[in-house]
């Protein structure tokens, strides 16, 4: 199990536990985390599940896939560099814990 520590823009921190296989974004949808609105479910169509990786953490990732490098393109707030889309990550048995910062906008 993951446990994802979703930093909010006013520093609040939510941790949640992510299981193998399922994605970050479907967590937080489920726990009813404010500022992840993810429009279309999860099919990397909207950009509306982006967050902000923590530095610390950048390299316990996959890379990005192309599909979800074009649709970063499309975030409200400011694409960084260690911007993803929560419904492209998930748990892992190998991810420990890991922490995201939530952007100040979605839409």
């Amino acid at each position: 199990m993951t446990k994802v520590t979703f930093v909010g823009t006013d520093g609040s921190e939510t941790v949640l536990d992510v299981p193998p296989g399922t994605s970050f974004m479907q967590v937080a949808v489920s726990a009813g985390l404010a500022g992840i609105v993810a429009e279309c479910g999860g099919a990397a169509m909207c950009a509306t599940c982006h967050v902000y990786i923590d530095p610390a953490d950048s390299d316990k990732l996959a890379p990005i896939s192309t599909i979800e490098n074009e649709m970063l393109a499309a975030t409200a707030s400011e694409r960084r560099a260690n911007s993803r889309l929560s419904c492209q990550l998930q748990g892992h048995p190998d991810l420990s814990s890991i922490r995201v910062h939530l952007p100040e906008t979605q839409v």
